[in-house]
């Protein structure tokens, strides 16, 4: 199954987005909700989906008939932690990842791939694939097509894999899998912090060797949706205490010196000073919104691989 958290836009549609999702179970018993709380989105919902287009669909359903503005977070998958003392628990929230210390491994879901396609987009098919961190298993020709199999992680294929796939075979791949089970794998937690507050819901999981780029490559989305402010607000990504990639949205600067006529430089220098001040305490207290785009950018983060 796929996850993601759904928010209302508003705090006060709490009550309505449960209402609405209690009436689509009684007709679609795939869909799982249970209540979430985030620090930065306030009240919503966990919710499992049978897969990308289900939750589009989902969501596509409670905008139109239920008239709701909602905030959906990355789709995540659900990952199985071997811990020290021997237990294994399964999350489907990457927010809920233990620290390194407490686990022994973390296993991802893998599945079967089959992809057939025509033999002349045999290349691109086998560069995207290998940006996946899939396993070539066999290939065979048939007359003008080709037939492709590999492993590859479940998670790999929620980022954006369709469209890569439909653009680099001009559309005419089909693409058929099935669940495999878990494999253990070197996944470490990149968080996020916003204003040097942690937002959960932009959590994710991601292979250690592709996580500074993939840290990166999210800082860089966020600069470019999250609005600018009276103060400065720092976008980082981190790995336990490690920052490992940051970007700045820079400060809207207001002309404090638009009506300070003449020349007295000491006056001028005077309201530049208390202007620092004042958006050094704007910083220290201000709440950075994290719109709609913000979570939608995520999708796209590595899309050019």
């Amino acid at each position: 199954m796929v996850f993601a958290g759904l928010y209302p836009a508003d705090g006060e549609d709490y009550t309505r987005l449960r209402t609405a999702l209690d009436k689509l179970k009684l007709n679609d018993a795939s869909l799982s909700m249970e209540p979430e709380n985030s620090g930065a989105l306030g009240f919503g919902f966990r919710c499992g989906f049978l897969g990308l287009m289900h939750l589009e669909i989902v969501q596509e359903r409670l905008e139109r008939e239920y008239d709701l503005d909602l905030i959906v977070t990355a789709p995540s998958v659900a990952y199985e932690v071997l811990l020290t003392n021997g237990e294994v628990i399964r999350i489907d929230n990457p927010s809920l990842l233990p620290s390194p210390n407490s686990t022994s491994e973390v296993r991802e879901p893998i599945l079967g791939v089959t992809i057939v396609a025509p033999s002349r987009s045999v290349g691109a098919i086998m560069e995207l694939m290998h940006a996946r961190r899939s396993e070539f298993r066999r290939m065979e020709y048939m007359q003008d097509r080709v037939v492709m199999e590999y492993t590859m992680p479940l998670a790999e294929m929620l980022a954006d894999f369709y469209n890569q796939l439909k653009s680099r075979t001009q559309g005419y791949a089909s693409l058929d899998y099935t669940f495999e089970g878990y494999r253990a794998a070197p996944l470490v937690r990149i968080d996020i912090l916003v204003n040097q507050t942690p937002v959960e819901a932009l959590s994710m999981i991601s292979h250690r060797d592709n996580a500074v780029v993939q840290g990166r490559g999210i800082v860089e989305k966020l600069r470019t949706t999250i609005p600018r402010q009276m103060f400065e607000v720092p976008i980082q990504a981190a790995i336990g205490s490690r920052i490992i990639a940051r970007e700045t949205v820079r400060a809207m600067r207001k002309d404090v010196l638009s009506k300070c006529y003449g020349g007295d430089i000491t006056r001028k220098r005077k309201l530049l000073e208390k202007q620092k001040e004042g958006k050094k305490r704007m910083k220290r207290v201000g709440r950075v919104e994290v719109p709609q785009e913000a979570f939608l950018s995520l999708l796209k983060i590595g899309e050019d691989g």
